[in-house]
């Protein structure tokens, strides 16, 4: 049964279309207390790790006025939210603007194409760089000629630090200096572009194409988001996998930090197929949730959406992964574990195996009956997934197979047989056939293209 919780999916049952201000003559603006109450009352229901926070148990005040009492020595929802969240907790979020959110958690952001990732210069200035991840199709990016490799270190002509990268790139439009990186040495090669952003929706199936080699039907899909509003074109992906003959399958979730644990679902029984009616993840809510909210996910045969599943019935599934791939890809690969051999290619995941839902102030915390007078919401983790093993709590990430860091002096073509980690793959499946990097040194990267909103590492609910 498909749930209406929303765990931090693209949030797609939501209505979006909402503008309280049309639905009130005279707005209001709440009080920091009021807000503070919302914030509260939240945790105080659904939090998975309630229990750490003494002032969220239910006997904690006696009053409603000690609460407010309590809740008046913060001097905004920010402190507050802080102080009430564990220290085990590093992904819960509050927003003081839901619709930008709902907007990114369903695919619409204000950017201009280009992906990517900032990284520590190796010689402990502080100062860091930026390598271009990949390139959305008909962006700004693309039209400016940026590929996937280049390097810059300067926004508007100021060297980016590790204080200051947010601010530079925050801007609706900045201008990036191009450099050269020899894996020590960033040299500036006096080139510049200017990027300006705008409302892009992202296809998360960013390449879907099928090898054969050796007379093997090889399938390899890289996958940028489970966002749920695009079931259906995930789908098509593995329709074409069955139409061309696919057998064997690689998966690059390298840049994927999650979404909707329906669409992880969905995905599971695409690569799958046998095991419908199965469990796939079981669910552990706080304890006055458990026994109402937990449902075990199980493999199925029907998309979101209602359309019959494009299943390969694979026994195998080769994934690439960093540390970018998070929560849903997290979901996936756990889960897949148990039935079929899963062999993970890149470096360590995340380690993020909670899942969120989108609480608004209301009495049932839907955005259909939110306090109109304000626009704040949070994204509280509310249970933690395990397979049908029990395994979870990988709160190092998921180990790799083969441990293979992207190498940003060669990071390779996606999709082309010489890109460093889909080699390694094949190489797998082929030994000796495919040239395969050596390991390079990891260097420490710092953040990303979607930083903002902060929505990468979400989880969400069904």
């Amino acid at each position: 049964m498909k749930k209406i919780l929303f765990i931090i999916t693209l949030c797609t049952g939501l209505v979006m279309s909402s503008c309280f201000e049309d639905r009130d003559d005279n707005p209001q603006t709440a009080s920091t207390l009021e807000i503070q109450n919302f914030i509260y009352r939240g945790l105080n229901y659904f939090y998975l790790y309630k229990a750490d926070t003494p002032e969220l148990a239910n006997d904690a005040f006696a009053s409603q006025s000690d609460l407010d009492i309590f809740l008046e020595t913060f001097d905004s929802p920010e402190t507050l939210f802080d102080y009430l969240k564990s220290s085990q907790d590093r992904f819960s979020l509050l927003v003081d603007d839901y619709n930008t959110l709902i907007d990114a958690l369903n695919g619409t952001t204000y950017n201009h194409g280009m992906k990517f990732g900032l990284v520590l210069y190796p010689d402990d200035s502080g100062n860091v760089f930026g390598y271009v991840r990949y390139i959305l199709p008909n962006s700004d990016a693309e039209a400016k000629g940026l590929q996937r490799g280049m390097i810059f270190n300067t926004i508007d002509g100021q060297q980016i630090t590790e204080s200051n990268f947010r601010n530079l790139l925050n801007s609706n439009s900045y201008t990036i200096g191009l450099a050269n990186f020899d894996g020590t040495t960033i040299t500036p090669t006096g080139e510049t572009i200017t990027l300006t952003k705008t409302n892009y929706t992202e296809n998360p199936v960013y390449i879907a194409k099928t090898f054969t080699i050796e007379g093997v039907k090889v399938g390899y899909l890289m996958y940028n988001a489970f966002t749920r509003d695009f079931a259906e074109q995930l789908n098509d992906a593995f329709g074409q996998f069955k139409t061309e003959g696919v057998t064997q399958l690689i998966l690059d979730l390298r840049y994927n930090s999650g979404g909707s644990v329906e669409t992880a679902t969905d995905l599971a029984s695409m690569i799958t197929g046998q095991f419908s009616g199965q469990i796939f993840y079981t669910e552990h809510w706080n304890e006055d949730r458990q026994a109402a909210y937990a449902q075990d996910g199980t493999f199925d045969n029907i998309i979101t959406g209602g359309a019959a599943t494009n299943s390969l019935f694979l026994n195998q599934v080769y994934v690439l992964t960093t540390y970018k791939t998070a929560s849903a890809s997290e979901l996936l690969i756990n889960g897949l574990k148990p039935y079929i051999t899963v062999t993970q290619i890149g470096t360590n995941t995340t380690g993020k195996f909670q899942a969120s839902t989108i609480l608004f102030d209301a009495d049932d915390f839907s955005l259909a009956n939110a306090e109109p007078t304000h626009t704040y919401a949070m994204l509280p983790l509310i249970y933690k997934s395990a397979n049908a093993n029990g395994v979870t709590d990988y709160v190092d990430g998921l180990a790799p197979t083969i441990e293979l860091p992207e190498d940003f002096t060669n990071l390779g073509i996606l999709g082309e047989v010489t890109e460093p980690l889909l080699a390694a793959a094949l190489n797998e499946m082929f030994p000796g056939r495919f040239m395969v990097n050596k390991i390079v040194k990891g260097m420490k990267t710092i953040n990303d293209s979607k930083f903002t909103p902060k929505t990468e590492n979400l989880m969400f609910a069904k």
